[in-house]
Parts: C-alpha cells; sequence; structure tokens
C-alpha cells in the first residue's frame, strides 16, 4: 500500500490473534509496511477490546476464534465504543453463519487466512479510503445471503446504467467471469473489461463483488 498525501501519517494498527506464530508473522508483515504502525499485537478478545480504547487504533486486523470473547463480539463491542475504527477480519472461518455474523457486526472487510500479504494490504487499504473488501474465497456466500434477504426499492443508479451495463452487472451477481460474460452476450473480453470498469465507476464501488454487493442492496439487480 503506498501512502497518499491524504494520509502522510503512518496508520495506527491493532493486531488481534491468539496463534503465537501467526500473530508474530503479522506484527513482522506489517510493522515492515512504511506507512503503518502497529501498535500493539494481542491475543483475545477482551484485551482487544480494552487495547482499542487505550490506544485508539485506526484499524484493527482481527481474527474470529479467540479466547474468551470472540473476535465477532470484540468487533461488535469496538464499534460500539470507537465507531470510527476500521475491522479488517483476518481468519480461518468460513462457514457462512460466521461470515455473516462478522459483517453484521459492523466488521469492513473479511479475509480468509492464507491471503497473501499484498491482497491483506489491499484489503487494508480498502477500509482505510472508507470501502469494503470481500475474500473472493467468501463473497459468494456474501452475495447468495443478499439474494435472499429483502431488497430495498429502486436505486437512482439504475438510470445510469446503460442496458448492456445491466445485462454485465446482472451476469457479476450470478457469478459468472469476464470471459464467460463476454461469450454469453458475444462481446469480446475487452468490451467487457470496458463495460466492468463503467459499471464499477457508476457505482463507486472497487471491484466486481462490492459492484454485486450495491447492486443486491439497492435492488438493482434482482
Amino acid at each position: 500500500m503506498t501512502a497518499s498525501a491524504e494520509h502522510s501519517a503512518p496508520l495506527r494498527l491493532l493486531i488481534v490473534e491468539d496463534d503465537p506464530m501467526m500473530r508474530l508473522g503479522l506484527q513482522h508483515s506489517l510493522a515492515a509496511q512504511p506507512d503503518i504502525e502497529v501498535l500493539a499485537a494481542v491475543e483475545d478478545g477482551d484485551t482487544a477490546i480494552a487495547q482499542s480504547l487505550q490506544l485508539q487504533p485506526e484499524l484493527v486486523v482481527m481474527d474470529i476464534g479467540l479466547p474468551g470473547t470472540d473476535g465477532i463480539a470484540a468487533t461488535q463491542q469496538i464499534k460500539a465504543q470507537q465507531p470510527d475504527v476500521r475491522v479488517v477480519i483476518l481468519t480461518s472461518h468460513t462457514a457462512e453463519t460466521e461470515i455473516i455474523a462478522a459483517l453484521s457486526s459492523g466488521a469492513d472487510a473479511y479475509c480468509v487466512k492464507g491471503t497473501s500479504v499484498d491482497q491483506l494490504m489491499r484489503a487494508i487499504a480498502a477500509v482505510r479510503e472508507g470501502g469494503t473488501y470481500l475474500d473472493a474465497a467468501i463473497a459468494h456466500t456474501v452475495v447468495s445471503q443478499l439474494q435472499t434477504a429483502p431488497k430495498p426499492g429502486k436505486s437512482p443508479i439504475i438510470g445510469e446504467l446503460s442496458t448492456r451495463e445491466m445485462e454485465v452487472l446482472e451476469l457479476i451477481v450470478e457469478g459468472y467471469s469476464n470471459p464467460d460474460i463476454a461469450a454469453k452476450l458475444y462481446l469480446s473480453p475487452n468490451t467487457v473489461k470496458t463495460y466492468v470498469r463503467g459499471i464499477m465507476n457508476k457505482l463507486a464501488v472497487n471491484d466486481r463483488v462490492q459492484a454485486a454487493v450495491v447492486a443486491l442492496r439497492n435492488g438493482i439487480v434482482s
């Protein structure tokens, strides 16, 4: 993650991980980033809540399976007390109930352990800018859950999407890749990429997963 002009000060970060080796590895990897300051690395949810209040981090990297208060409950309490703190879930847990519970608790990103440092940094960069990030491994679960949830009324953005963009967006929501969309709509892959970029710009999102989530949440695609 490259520091921008508006982020000249290092990002103040708290690590919450109960596995000693994982905690040490995270601490080493993240502290090596020039625009991150690791304030502390703790092993349980109760300590995370207390340290968050004391140290005032801007972002917390949080595991779910923690001793005592788990990462979902800890996230909920931290967000209740410090709503501006961003939380990146980094866990081996991929059950649908845990994913939805974590996001419902206020988590801003969900990453699965085993992700590369570069991917974790992309998640941190996204939430630092006020966005969200979903690991591709769990994105389908989130989209499937949203498909079964009640939808609000149509979003005004629908008027800004062309007919072809709507067709592409519907296929994104259904989980089609760019080559699959190209084949289905008889378009070239480069043309599909152009449509996808246009859709993301109009929906003000950073990736295909976020585009699908926004489309479902706002009733743009049913």
